[in-house]
């Protein structure tokens, strides 16, 4: 068994997404002054590696922590859609998407994961394929770029009405190119929000 960590590590003042407020994490106590030592955090909850939930962008009274569990847990299927900055249908994505899987989209993008072109030039999901998406019932949907689309942020909406969580900010995917099963937990805390930061890991066989 081998596990790959698909997350980007918190720290301070990470990279957020336009107009949202910068992350802090500073050190509040020091062992050598205070006797022991301690960090405070504040941030939104889509910073970093984050799981967006249905009441981040439509009505719905359910938050993350009302999930079960087994929403983030479970097979992943892998997509190498680098390369395209439309992300469009495919017939042969038919077959290769598992039905109610984890779907893991490979873009490439995360290696700009700090600079401005990260957040403005990322690609984006169709409609089309959002709908395959739906069809097949995924649980969780998760990529290496801060969004699936633009806004009004449709993809999301289309998502979230049919209870398809989002998991942004993913890195390392590469690493799943050449594997050929592997299961992804993706844990958010357990928070009464509409979204949270995940601890996301693939364990391949």
């Amino acid at each position: 068994m081998k596990l790959i960590d698909l997350t980007h590590v918190l720290q301070h003042q990470i990279p957020v997404y336009p107009g949202d407020s910068e992350m802090e994490l500073v050190q509040t106590k020091y062992l050598s002054s205070d006797g022991y030592c301690n960090h405070q955090l504040t941030m939104n909850m889509h910073t970093g590696t984050h799981i967006d939930g249905p009441m981040h962008l439509i009505e719905s009274v359910l938050y993350l922590s009302e999930f079960p569990l087994d929403s983030f847990v479970g097979k992943g299927t892998l997509l190498d859609v680098s390369g395209m900055n439309r992300i469009e249908y495919k017939e042969e994505y038919e077959h290769l998407i598992g039905e109610g899987t984890i779907l893991i989209l490979y873009t490439g993008f995360s290696v700009y994961f700090g600079q401005e072109k990260y957040f403005s030039e990322h690609p984006i999901i169709t409609k089309e394929f959002a709908e395959l998406v739906v069809r097949k019932k995924i649980k969780l949907i998760g990529m290496d770029t801060p969004s699936p689309d633009r806004y009004p942020f449709e993809i999301h909406k289309l998502w979230f009405d049919n209870q398809v969580l989002i998991a942004e900010n993913l890195t390392n995917i590469d690493r799943l190119l050449d594997v050929s099963s592997f299961e992804i937990i993706a844990l958010p805390l357990l928070i009464k929000a509409d979204s949270s930061a995940a601890r996301i890991i693939a364990r391949t066989e």
